[in-house]
C-alpha cells in the first residue's frame, strides 16, 4: 500500500460523505457528528499506531481502517434516522458493503483488502471472534480501540450541549434520558462482563456500558489516553450516585489503572 492509496481513499471518503447531506438541518447535524467522528478516529489511530511503532505500510493499513470504520453510517442515517443498528441495519456490514460496491480497495492486495474489511465488519460486534489469523486480530483490535477512544470523547460533549439546551438539540438521542440505571448493567460492570447494545433502557445504560468498555481496550497507549483525557470520570458525573453504580465505577477505575504501564 502507498501513500498515494490513502490519499485517493481520503478525497472519495469526502465525496462520498458530502453526498449524503441534504435540506433537513437534523439529518445534517447527525451526518456532521459521524462525519467528525471518522476524523478524529483517525488521529486516535495515529495517537495508537505511533506509539506502538507499527512500520510505513501497517500504519497505511491501519489509518485507512480508521477513516473507513464507519462510511455506512452515512447511508444508514439518511434511510433510517437513527444510529441504533438494532432499529436500522448492521452499521458495519454496511460500510464493508458501501466500499465493495465501489470498489474502493481494488487497487490493494488480496491481503490487505481481507485485513481492513475484516477489522471494518467486526469493529462494532460485542467480541471478536476467536478465530481470527493474528495479523487480522491486531489491526481489528486497533480500530476498535480509536473508535471507543472518540465515543467517549463524544459521549461527553453529546451529553453537555443537551444539558445545556435540550430544547435546540438536533442530535439523536438513541435512549430516554431517564435517571435510573437498569441493575443487570451495573452488575455487568461490576462484573468485567461486556453488555449487549439491545439490552440497554436508559442514556444512563448506555454510559455505564461505556465504562464498561475498558474491558474491551487490547493496548497500552489506549488506556494510557483513557486516563490522561479523565474521559472515565467525566461519564461518571453523570450517572446516578448509589452504593450499586459507585462500586461499578470503582471496579473499572482500578481495570485502567492496572493496564497502564
Amino acid at each position: 500500500m502507498q501513500n498515494s492509496d490513502l490519499e485517493q481513499f481520503k478525497a472519495w471518503f469526502a465525496k462520498y460523505t458530502v453526498s449524503h447531506f441534504g435540506d433537513d438541518p437534523y439529518i445534517n447535524a447527525n451526518l456532521q457528528l459521524k462525519k467528525d467522528h471518522s476524523a478524529r478516529v483517525c488521529d486516535e489511530m495515529d495517537y495508537l499506531i505511533d506509539r506502538l511503532g507499527f512500520n510505513d505500510n501497517d500504519k497505511l493499513i491501519a489509518r485507512t481502517t480508521a477513516l473507513f470504520h464507519d462510511v455506512g453510517r452515512f447511508p444508514q442515517f439518511v434511510k433510517y434516522q437513527t444510529y441504533m443498528d438494532p432499529r436500522s441495519c448492521d452499521h458495519s456490514c454496511l460500510s464493508v458493503k458501501v466500499l465493495e460496491e465501489n470498489n474502493i480497495l481494488d487497487g490493494l492486495s488480496d491481503a490487505e483488502q481481507q485485513v481492513i474489511l475484516t477489522s471494518i465488519r467486526l469493529h462494532g460486534q460485542k467480541l471478536l471472534p476467536n478465530d481470527l489469523d493474528d495479523r487480522t486480530a491486531l489491526f481489528a483490535k486497533l480500530v476498535r480501540d480509536a473508535d471507543k477512544l472518540d465515543i467517549f470523547f463524544v459521549v461527553i460533549e453529546i451529553t453537555k450541549a443537551y444539558l445545556a439546551d435540550p430544547n435546540s438539540f438536533l442530535l439523536e438521542l438513541e435512549l430516554p434520558d431517564d435517571p435510573s440505571c437498569t441493575d443487570e448493567i451495573v452488575d455487568a460492570v461490576i462484573d468485567g462482563k461486556l453488555i449487549d447494545y439491545n439490552k440497554l433502557r436508559t442514556m444512563n445504560d448506555a454510559r455505564m456500558m461505556q465504562l464498561g468498555w475498558v474491558y474491551d481496550i487490547n493496548f497500552a497507549p489506549a488506556f494510557e489516553r483513557i486516563a490522561e483525557q479523565k474521559y472515565l470520570e467525566q461519564i461518571a458525573e453523570y450517572l446516578p450516585k448509589t452504593p450499586q453504580t459507585e462500586r461499578a465505577i470503582e471496579q473499572v477505575f482500578k481495570y485502567v489503572a492496572e493496564h497502564i504501564r
